[in-house]
């Protein structure tokens, strides 16, 4: 298990140089001329039949992994395609996936960092010697070291997807002569899978089901605010698997909050604890959910009622949680609009502060009670 202090440190850098380098706003401004150029979907409407475990394991929860892009790419290409085709056509590709308006320019990624060198910029030692002293020429070779690494991530994407199983593959590759996978010519399947037909169930753009149980809703601005850049796959599981019963049972999640124990979770999700709770408190802290709050109108009208015991009986209870009692949450759209670099760079330098002082109390052998343990990640 990583020290949580050397993982929110790690993340803080690859966030920072991604600031520094402009790669989220880069992709960012990518997806939104797509999105300003096509349909303007919002929201993005998700097929459920991803979340949804059928037997150990969903199909989302085999793509929460600690590094990769095979989930964000998956939900970008669901996102590109509903910018540019209507309700019910069938998917195809017409982008590279290098270049100028590829697939590469969709996903931002920090770059190679060289551990033993401690810096990020370590290709410019292996630059040819005539190339040295001239700064466009060290800016050409970092771009195109870096634009080469970001092809074999998208590479190793499409991989992943395809990897997932004949029925459960979310892309499908066709082979070379010599039986080497033609990444250019994937094709994108439905998010329930390839099936287990003869044809595959490739990728139709989605309508809307208002019932909440065939399709999630993504708004725009998880894509185009650099949200899907930036959270980490468990991140972005929890948070589609909150948005889903927040969406099957909107009264419940308007009035008190929805909430999903351990076995559910794992039967209907397949989504593990630690990936979960870990997930739940970064998207707290984040912005993203909290923890449930009843209707302003609804305590106006509570508070209005001059019979003290009819008000108690519409008065929402007071919890007091047990160790076994799961927290009630809440979707907060409204943090999307927040720039999502900006958002994490300050939550994550305050979780640097507050872990330092938690390690600073550790050492000074403090009461166990009164010691702040920092969550593991993953």
């Amino acid at each position: 298990m990583a020290d949580a202090r050397e993982t929110n440190e790690r993340r803080l850098r690859r966030l920072q140089q991604m600031r520094k380098t402009g790669a989220v706003a880069k992709a960012s401004e990518a997806l939104g001329e797509i999105w300003e150029a096509g349909n303007k979907p919002d929201p993005v409407v998700l097929r459920s039949a991803l979340l949804h475990a059928d037997g150990e394991r969903s199909r989302l929860t085999k793509l929460v992994l600690p590094r990769g892009l095979a989930l964000r790419f998956y939900l970008l290409a669901v996102f590109e395609a509903q910018c540019r085709l209507e309700a019910g056509d069938v998917w195809r590709s017409i982008r590279p996936l290098k270049g100028a308006n590829s697939w590469s320019t969709l996903v931002a990624i920090d770059g190679a960092y060289d551990t033993a060198a401690g810096e990020y910029d370590a290709a410019l030692k292996r630059m040819p010697p005539e190339l040295r002293g001239s700064a466009r020429a060290e800016e050409r070779w970092r771009a195109r070291k870096l634009e080469d690494l970001k092809l074999r991530q998208v590479k190793g994407a499409l991989k992943t997807l395809e990897d997932l199983g004949n029925e459960d593959a979310l892309v499908s590759m066709p082979r070379s002569a010599r039986g080497h996978r033609l990444y250019e010519d994937f094709a994108l399947m439905e998010e329930g899978g390839r099936g287990d037909m003869p044809t595959p169930n490739h990728y139709t753009v989605s309508t809307l089901s208002w019932t909440g149980a065939v399709t999630v809703t993504l708004p725009a601005d998880f894509f185009l605010r650099g949200w899907i850049q930036v959270l980490n796959p468990s991140e972005v599981a929890t948070w589609l698997i909150l948005r889903r019963m927040s969406q099957w049972a909107p009264g419940k999640h308007r009035m008190s909050g929805v909430f999903l124990t351990a076995r559910p979770r794992m039967q209907d999700f397949g989504l593990r604890d630690d990936a979960w709770e870990d997930g739940c408190r970064r998207l707290l802290e984040f912005g993203l959910i909290r923890y449930a709050e009843p209707p302003e109108e609804l305590e106006a009208a509570v508070e209005s009622i001059g019979d003290p015991v009819a008000k108690a009986l519409f008065s929402q209870p007071h919890r007091v949680r047990q160790v076994y009692e799961p927290h009630y949450w809440q979707m907060t759209d409204d943090g999307l609009a927040e720039d999502a670099v900006q958002k994490l760079d300050r939550e994550l330098t305050h979780r640097r502060v507050e872990l330092a002082n938690a390690a600073t109390r550790r050492g000074q052998h403090e009461p166990e009670h009164l010691v702040d343990h920092a969550a593991p990640e993953e």
